[in-house]
């Protein structure tokens, strides 16, 4: 039997920590002995070494209190799941690693050449500054977000700007910044827009290319958007509430 400052040094945790522990109702708190001492067995150290490593794992601790009453097969389950977890961090965290170096190393673009090629080829066929600088910030983001998805978004782009009529629509888009957003002719380029989106891609969703559900990121630049525009904004709801896109 140890006391709490030998548990402590054991695992390698504080006594503060072991008390918050107790708090928690993650790590049984045992009776006083005669001495006054609360006492720590073999028991107690094998459980705070485990809620130390899943600590240590990024498991909240409240999730390591409802594991505690998990059978082995239900904890062995979660153990898998938290492992794939990690796995995926590091994978994010080196490939974070690998951008902070090239930037120190004054290798890391803000976008790929191609992208920043395409960007300069926007201002030639007569998109506005404004729209250029739009989405300059958007594949900044893009590619900064999703890099394993970014580059086959940018490219469906790419091909839809290369069609004179698909790159039509875009010009509209860009010159409708200005306009009133009860002027008509909204109406008529959301009708245009989700009309010739059906045509490349189908009625389905599912077919057109896009982010993850999960990425917030196709949200935020909507937003953006919409807000520099009552016009843009309009034509975005316009768009959204035709049942066919």
């Amino acid at each position: 039997m140890i006391t709490i400052g030998q548990l402590a040094g054991y695992v390698g945790v504080s006594i503060k920590t072991i008390r918050v522990y107790h708090d928690k109702g993650l790590l049984p708190e045992p009776d006083r002995d005669a001495s006054g001492y609360r006492r720590y067995g073999a028991d107690d150290v094998v459980d705070l070494i485990k809620i130390r490593t899943l600590a240590q794992a990024g498991v909240p601790l409240a999730r390591i209190r409802d594991l505690k009453s998990a059978t082995d097969e239900e904890f062995r389950q979660a153990l898998r799941g938290i492992d794939e977890e990690l796995t995926a961090r590091i994978r994010d965290l080196r490939a974070t690693q690998g951008r902070l170096r090239r930037l120190a190393a004054g290798e890391l673009a803000a976008v790929p050449a191609e992208v920043a090629t395409h960007l300069e080829r926007l201002a030639d066929w007569g998109f506005t500054p404004r729209w250029v600088d739009l989405q300059r910030d958007l594949w900044i983001l893009v590619f900064a977000t999703h890099p394993d998805q970014a580059g086959a978004l940018f490219r469906d782009q790419s091909e839809s700007l290369a069609d004179p009529a698909l790159r039509q629509l875009f010009l509209d888009y860009d010159r409708a910044h200005d306009l009133d957003a009860r002027d008509p002719r909204i109406d008529e380029l959301a009708h245009r827009i989700v009309e010739a989106t059906r045509e490349r891609y189908g009625s389905g969703p599912d077919e057109l290319p896009e982010l993850d559900t999960a990425s917030e990121i196709p949200a935020l630049i909507q937003a953006t958007v919409n807000a520099s525009s009552p016009a843009w904004r309009r034509l975005d709801a316009l768009i959204r509430a035709r049942p066919e896109t």
